[in-house]
């Protein structure tokens, strides 16, 4: 089969579509014939030498892809040859055929095509571990999403919106803070003009975030402190401004808050299975019903993935951008 390969760390141009073995599915594993993936923020560290694949994953990009059942290891059930899914990978779906753990896979929810579906999973699993499995927000309080308009942005935003909390969203345009008020997010903090921690406390009377979804890292985490609500929960997710912060633990502890730092790929697939499990009994139907929709910004042929890359790099997108294989 085919795959893009990384040629060597650098820029979209290190990417080449390239002859790769195929995969044979282990006992617990199929193998799908991969029609669609996307490009998450991952994909970009990776290319760059800067997030290597956990052991055991394809040396190739992608987190997430959807596409037809075409083998079947001996110990999996559930699942048929030419049945539809879309799953969550630990790498590989930049790729004509992918094997992954049957744990992992989801079938395409009513009312949306196999191609959309590739949209679904890294975005909507990331979102309901971390914000409800972990952070357990509840109805009636304030979520705080910082890059609001991006693929898990998008997410969180319509699932908080769902299960009636406020969602606050930082982004960096007018556009992009618009697009995330249609998704249902009321309290907007342009990030290149606005101090998110004044536009939050004037929102919520002082009172601050109970929940924030964090993809930026050490750049905010003093004023991401700053904000939490009484007995708040920050989970950072993604390192887009910086590793390494100073942090005044007496702050932290004043608001009897807890800081939360996690990843999805590296989970055992044991861990990943429970979560997709998770995603299909509380996500799923939200889907299904239109109360949550996928957003995506452009499908690309995976001809075209330097350009993809450079998209999301740029930050040039709103949701999700998908190649076609």
């Amino acid at each position: 089969m085919r795959a893009v390969v990384i040629t060597e760390p650098g820029g979209p141009g290190a990417l080449a579509w390239q002859d790769v073995p195929d995969p044979a599915p282990a006992p617990d594993e199929v193998v799908l014939d991969v029609v669609a993936t996307a490009v998450n923020p991952a994909d970009i560290l990776q290319r760059q030498g800067r997030y290597p694949p956990p052991p055991g994953a394809p040396p190739w990009l992608g987190l997430e892809c959807s596409g037809t059942v075409s083998a079947i290891g001996s110990s999996v059930t559930g699942w048929s040859i030419g049945d539809q899914a879309c799953a969550l990978l630990a790498g590989g779906g930049y790729a004509e055929k992918v094997a992954v753990p049957a744990g992992q896979l989801l079938p395409v929810p009513r009312g949306l095509d196999l191609l959309t579906a590739a949209a679904l999973p890294e975005v909507f699993c990331t979102v309901w571990s971390n914000v409800f499995m972990i952070a357990n927000l509840q109805p009636g309080e304030v979520l705080l999403v910082h890059g609001g308009a991006g693929g898990v942005g998008t997410a969180a935003i319509q699932l908080g919106r769902a299960v009636g909390a406020t969602v606050a969203v930082t982004a960096g345009s007018a556009e992009k803070l618009a697009r995330c008020a249609s998704l249902g997010a009321t309290v907007l903090a342009n990030y290149r003009t606005d101090d998110f921690v004044d536009v939050v406390r004037s929102a919520t009377d002082g009172g601050g975030a109970d929940v924030i979804l964090d993809v930026v890292g050490a750049a905010y985490l003093e004023r991401n402190v700053g904000v939490l609500a009484a007995s708040g929960r920050l989970v950072v997710i993604g390192l887009q401004g910086r590793r390494k912060a100073e942090l005044d633990l007496s702050a932290l502890m004043a608001k009897r808050a807890a800081l939360i730092a996690t990843t999805l790929r590296n989970r055992p697939a044991a861990e990943k299975a429970t979560i997709v499990a998770a995603v299909r009994e509380h996500v799923w139907p939200l889907l299904e019903s239109g109360d949550v929709r996928p957003v995506v910004d452009r499908v690309l042929p995976i001809s075209s993935v330097a350009e993809a890359h450079r998209v999301v790099e740029a930050h040039e997108h709103v949701g999700k951008v998908l190649l076609t294989v």
